[in-house]
């Protein structure tokens, strides 16, 4: 059964077993408890992800200080596709790998890129199905709004 936008409202975020893209280490759920999380699924192939790496990098480093930490899951199979369009575009902010995709499972993921806003109570509050650039501002104002909370 996949989750609709409504039914993850309030949810739990669940938190699942991802590594490191740069170090190959587990990420450590725990250092994010008090942050609000920008999660991102995507894809070497997800052509609006072009767009969005941009936007999460200039929210990364406009937002880190008010707590927001920016979490790019990539779904390749093969390592090989992330790391060439990370050398494309670059990314400013915390990149894990989920090749078997169970976290994107887990978060019943249905589009690319698919992104997933939890609040520092780690409950998932907002849920975006792709891309488009004319979009951005209204995703960083909800990000802003869960920020001042």
């Amino acid at each position: 059964m996949s989750l609709g936008r409504a039914d993850w409202s309030g949810q739990s975020a669940p938190k699942c077993d991802l590594t490191h893209m740069n170090d190959g280490q587990s990420l450590d759920w725990t250092l994010l408890e008090g942050k609000v999380v920008y999660l991102d699924f995507w894809a070497s192939w997800c052509i609006p992800c072009v767009q969005s790496f941009p936007f999460m990098t200039q929210m990364q480093r406009e937002l880190k200080e008010q707590g927001l930490v920016v979490i790019a899951v990539n779904v390749d199979e093969e390592r090989k596709d992330a790391e060439e369009f990370l050398s494309r575009y670059p990314a400013g902010f915390i990149v894990v790998s989920d090749p078997q995709q169970a976290c994107a499972q887990t978060y019943a993921v249905k589009a690319m890129p698919s992104s997933y806003v939890i609040d520092r109570q780690g409950k998932i509050r907002d849920v975006h199905l792709g891309f488009r650039r004319g979009e951005s501002q209204q995703f960083r104002t909800i990000v802003e709004r869960i920020l001042a909370e």
